[in-house]
């Protein structure tokens, strides 16, 4: 649905008929205003009602208001927008200062939606916004999920999903908060970017998904600014990802690309003339710690690199991933275990010799940070030295991932890590790269 507000000349002669509190009504009416992809749809992607909304949309697609019109939809709960009244609400952004600053006093927010003597009253103290009719929304960082332990909601908005830096817990956490009401039900507002956790939610059957481009909405964006974005990035990755809402499945200033494993890849490993499993120890053995990358890597008759294994395993206690590491060892007739000891030192040899005293162990140490040591490796992959024998889905995603930040889908890249120590073994160490040191 066209509105009638995106032809400026008609909204001033419209102006014109009615009264400054009829006409301030109509402006906030948002039935008359949205666009089609901006409204809630009926059907979930498997059928029957939705949980989940996902609004997928370029920068300065709408995707904001359509949110912030939502949920004053259900604060109001008048139909067509809504079939309820919602008491508790959640509002989750990357940040409380984000919450504020985008959801609710930006210029798509929830006080934009409303005029101003309807506005409901934000208590800053107590991180909450509370309407006239008793509905309150709190506000939530998404960089602190444990914040959304205890309330209870029947309602919840969460904007650019893709930026939080805890994107999988901090939603488990929301998932067990909407427990209200007869029906609880969640919008996410963002711009797309390839996390398990979007994909995750996209393919939930309970999910309904509408998509919008920066252009669909250029009625309110400055003339000249779509045209010099499609100028800039038209038909570019970053131009598909921050214009159209589509999904890149890799990072934009990564160090790795997609069409470089995928060019390279092969169904079976060639004649390898030397086999390592690299092993990156996590720093904790706690529970919630990092994954032990565990990957195995080969240099072949053609002097090629050859990723075949990967057998990373979560963290927990160093006995545990030695003896996956040391396995792996064995079922590939490798030639030796590559461990960096940055943390651990000789105690992690002695973990391994104490499995197997026979399998070689070699120490290399870190004295660079991640991106660096990752450079040249990807200077190999690009020349295409360096081929994947199979798939192998969650090292790929961290690879294509990571970027300056030293992380991958915001966390450490264990796997990606195993992998830099693998090939640098078999393919960089005589070169004595800066940021690697053998032991």
């Amino acid at each position: 649905m066209a509105s009638c507000f995106q032809n400026p000349d008609a909204a001033a002669v419209l102006s014109e008929r009615f009264t400054r509190e009829e006409w301030d009504r109509i402006v906030h009416d948002w039935s008359l205003n949205a666009r089609d992809d901006q409204l809630a749809p009926v059907l979930a992607k498997g059928g029957g009602r939705w949980h989940t909304w996902l609004l997928l949309g370029g920068r300065g697609s709408g995707k904001t208001r359509a949110g912030a019109e939502w949920v004053r939809a259900q604060v109001r709960g008048e139909p067509p927008l809504a079939d309820r009244r919602s008491h508790r609400i959640a509002l989750v952004g990357d940040t409380i200062a984000q919450v504020r600053s985008v959801m609710i006093e930006g210029v798509s927010g929830l006080f934009a939606v409303y005029p101003p003597k309807d506005r409901p009253k934000l208590e800053t103290s107590r991180n909450q916004l509370v309407w006239d009719n008793g509905s309150i929304a709190q506000l939530f960082a998404a960089d602190d999920p444990d914040s959304l332990r205890g309330p209870q909601f029947d309602a919840a908005w969460c904007d650019e999903l893709c930026k939080w830096r805890q994107p999988d817990y901090a939603w488990d956490t929301l998932q067990f908060a909407l427990r209200l009401g007869r029906w609880p039900q969640c919008v996410v507002t963002t711009t797309p970017r390839a996390i398990p956790l979007l994909k995750k939610i996209m393919d939930d059957p309970a999910t309904a998904t509408t998509r919008s481009r920066t252009a669909d909405n250029e009625a309110f964006l400055a003339p000249s600014f779509l045209a010099e974005m499609e100028r800039r990035y038209g038909g570019t990755p970053l131009g598909l990802q921050e214009l159209e809402g589509e999904i890149v499945e890799e990072r934009l200033t990564g160090l790795w690309k997609r069409a470089w494993l995928d060019q390279s890849r092969l169904a079976a490993r060639p004649e390898l003339v030397r086999i390592v499993v690299a092993v990156d120890p996590p720093v904790t053995s706690t529970a919630g710690s990092d994954s032990c990358g565990i990957v195995v890597a080969g240099l072949g008759a053609d002097r090629r690199g050859y990723v075949i294994g990967d057998r990373t395993i979560q963290g927990r206690d160093p006995a545990t991933w030695a003896k996956a590491a040391v396995a792996a060892y064995h079922d590939y007739e490798a030639d030796a275990i590559v461990v960096e000891t940055n943390q651990g030192g000789d105690l992690l040899v002695q973990t391994f010799r104490g499995i197997d005293a026979r399998v070689p162990v070699k120490k290399v140490y870190a004295s660079r940070g991640k991106y660096v040591r990752a450079e040249p490796v990807s200077t190999l992959y690009s020349e295409g030295r360096v081929a994947h024998v199979g798939t192998f889905p969650e090292l790929e995603r961290q690879m294509c991932d990571f970027a300056a930040d030293g992380l991958s889908q915001g966390k450490s890249p264990d796997r990606l890590d195993a992998l830099v120590w693998a090939i640098t073994d078999l393919m960089l160490v005589e070169h004595r790269r800066p940021g690697v040191r053998t032991l």
